[in-house]
């Protein structure tokens, strides 16, 4: 009979390897100087696989809106998420990042066995988790994740150019190229800024 603290030590593995759904997480937007950081959940559906699966860093802009939509109608459920402006200036972008990741797992219709995370931080879930470096390039579900993540960021961006055509958030995203550091110089930053930024930041010092 098996003592009971190797019982123990047996259920415990049991339990973090229990069979069950498994949910993939990305984040977008992370480096941008303005706009939300959003992040994806996704639980595929194993009778209903998806061709292409991939990085969105590695995917065309035509692709990633297919796959958008084919992510949506053949998942067995997803969730998307952001932290505002607001929360990532005053959490910093790192804890923002999480925050999102946690909304969007908490916004899953189905809870998940397990939690698939791309990166090497984990934000606090009631699930176990795990914390995958390049994740969105070798699991199914955080490519589906961070495709998710990446076509809701840009159309975010085209809706910030609508309302603020003068920064050129329709070609750059948001990223600090030089073309937005250069529009940031001559107009100032507007209210979606990340101001805890240091080029915006440097601007709103001036």
């Amino acid at each position: 009979m098996p003592s009971k603290k190797s019982w123990l030590a047996d259920q415990l593995a049991l339990s973090f390897d229990a069979p069950g759904l498994i949910a993939g997480v990305d984040e977008a937007g992370r480096g941008p100087l303005a706009g939300p950081v959003v992040a994806a959940a996704v639980i595929l559906d194993e009778l209903n696989p998806i061709k292409g699966l991939n990085d969105s860093k590695k995917l065309g802009p035509r692709t990633r809106e297919r796959l958008f939509d084919e992510i949506r109608a053949k998942a067995l459920c997803c969730s998307i998420a952001q932290a505002s402006v607001e929360e990532i200036d005053a959490l910093n972008i790192l804890q923002a990042t999480l925050l999102a990741m946690r909304r969007a797992v908490e916004g899953l219709r189905l809870k998940p066995a397990k939690v698939l995370v791309d990166g090497n931080r984990l934000p606090v879930l009631r699930v176990a988790a795990e914390a995958i470096v390049k994740g969105d390039a070798k699991v199914k579900a955080i490519s589906a994740a961070s495709i998710l993540a990446k076509v809701q960021r840009d159309r975010l961006c085209l809706e910030l150019h609508a309302l603020h055509p003068l920064y050129g958030f329709d070609l750059h995203k948001g990223y600090p190229t030089a073309a937005h550091l250069a529009a940031l110089r001559e107009h100032g930053a507007c209210v979606h800024h990340r101001r805890s930024f240091a080029p915006v930041r440097a601007v709103l010092e001036r």
